[in-house]
């Protein structure tokens, strides 16, 4: 049913003197997890951002503008892009993202053909809960080790950063009235980079180098090209040939991720259906969710990007601020992609410290697991029976303590871990044990707007 709290419904147009600072504030809480992910691998960082924000629309178009959610560069694929590009180059790595993407169009036409009652049969919220924790608790210590480490080592002035930038969105998202009670985040990423600035963190050369070009231009056309800079684009047919680099294992390497991903953009769409309060794996169907987030990542390989995917960051600024319009989320995909071409605006984002994300990743980051305790207590599961004290145990204990399962088919190498394993066990545990019935709870999870009225 949907939320009676919130602030802006998913349709609704925000005012003009507002709609750029609420496309910001999603903006910078995606950036730092998508340009980590090029600076991990070797990416353009420009064109990560130009992916994100084209890949971002697309899956808006597929949606029809019901889900509020952004796609960024995924995690998932950072190890298998760094093997693919060490093996066959850029190239060969955006071959293999584009048989990923596919993989996400060929289950939306099966869920299209078959239905979701069968998902929804084998993901009561027992299980869907727990997992929802497991996602958020899983990307903890990403947050705290951008937060309190550089190079792999503590320090307690990054730290006061990342507490400066925390306390700040904590303090915004409690006592901050008007337009600023809606953009907590923001503010708590200007208030720590300030205070990096004061305390010497913050690496601007870059923002010099690229104000000095556009100060010493002799020329408009010379003024035009030091603004706007063209990125590192890797494009099919263009720069490469596709049928020259393909290979088995490419595919091998990274289509079996896209299967862990998938298990992610469930999850995500679980959430954010929580958190909004409207049943999207129903309306406008987990089919085209997982059709948006397939052709975004097929943008990203051929414009030489990583893959994309939804991001639990902007699905935490949903929660906090309780505006939930897909215009300010387009926003912050056109600013993604016009950020991506102006070299200054580029530099000044990439300017901002690691620990500044990382204070406002532990704050976002815990609201996506808060949401999955919240499923649990809204559903009414009962944890004095111990089924269901079982399956959110071993889900919990097995998805945040990052087991993982590895087997090969053939020269295939296979490897299920962390939340998609979580997942996987918890269903399984789901399926066999006795008493089904109580691991529905009141049965409200996929109630949706027309059934409760």
């Amino acid at each position: 049913m949907k939320r009676l709290d919130m602030v802006m419904d998913v349709r609704d147009v925000p005012k003009k003197s507002q709609w750029l600072m609420l496309s910001l504030q999603h903006l910078f809480a995606m950036f730092g997890a998508t340009v980590l992910v090029p600076f991990l691998t070797d990416l353009p960082p420009a064109v990560a951002l130009i992916s994100s924000g084209t890949g971002t629309l697309a899956y808006m178009l597929i949606t029809k503008g019901r889900i509020p959610v952004y796609l960024g560069s995924s995690f998932a694929f950072i190890a298998p892009l760094v093997t693919a590009i060490g093996d066959a180059g850029v190239p060969g790595a955006m071959v293999g993202s584009f048989f990923a993407g596919l993989v996400y169009g060929i289950l939306a036409l099966l869920i299209f053909a078959f239905g979701t009652d069968w998902l929804m049969k084998i993901l009561p919220p027992i299980v869907v809960g727990p997992v929802i924790v497991v996602i958020g608790l899983g990307l903890a210590p990403t947050a705290i080790d951008m937060a309190m480490n550089v190079d792999g080592n503590y320090s307690g002035l990054h730290f006061s950063v990342a507490l400066v930038t925390l306390i700040v969105a904590i303090l915004g998202s409690l006592f901050f009235k008007g337009f600023l009670g809606v953009i907590p985040i923001l503010v708590g990423i200007v208030v720590g980079y300030v205070y990096a600035l004061i305390v010497g963190v913050v690496d601007y050369s870059g923002i010099v180098e690229s104000w000095n070009q556009i100060v010493s231009a002799g020329s408009v056309g010379e003024f035009f090209s030091a603004i706007f800079v063209a990125p590192e684009f890797v494009i099919p047919f263009v720069h490469y040939s596709p049928f020259e680099v393909f290979n088995w294992s490419l595919l091998a390497l990274m289509v079996p991720v896209a299967l862990v991903t998938i298990a992610e953009h469930i999850g995500d769409q679980m959430v954010v259906s929580n958190v909004v309060g409207r049943n999207f794996l129903k309306d406008p169907g987990l089919h085209r969710s997982i059709l948006g987030d397939g052709v975004a990542t097929i943008i990203a390989s051929a414009l030489g990007g990583p893959p994309n995917t939804t991001y639990g960051e902007n699905i935490g600024v949903l929660a906090i601020t309780r505006i939930f319009s897909v215009f300010v989320i387009g926003g912050a995909a056109v600013l993604a992609v016009l950020f991506g071409f102006i070299g200054i605006i580029s530099e000044i984002i990439m300017s901002i410290p690691t620990p500044v994300m990382g204070g406002v990743s532990i704050l976002l980051f815990g609201i996506i697991a808060s949401s999955g305790l919240r499923m649990l207590i809204d559903n009414q599961i009962n944890f004095a029976e111990n089924r269901n004290l079982i399956i959110s145990s071993v889900i919990l204990v097995i998805g945040i303590g990052g087991a993982m399962v590895q087997f090969s088919i053939g020269e295939v190498n296979i490897e299920i871990a962390g939340m998609a394993l979580a997942a996987i066990v918890g269903v399984i545990l789901n399926l066999v044990l006795p008493g089904k019935e109580l691991g529905r709870g009141n049965g409200s999870m996929f109630e949706t707007e027309s059934d409760s009225e």
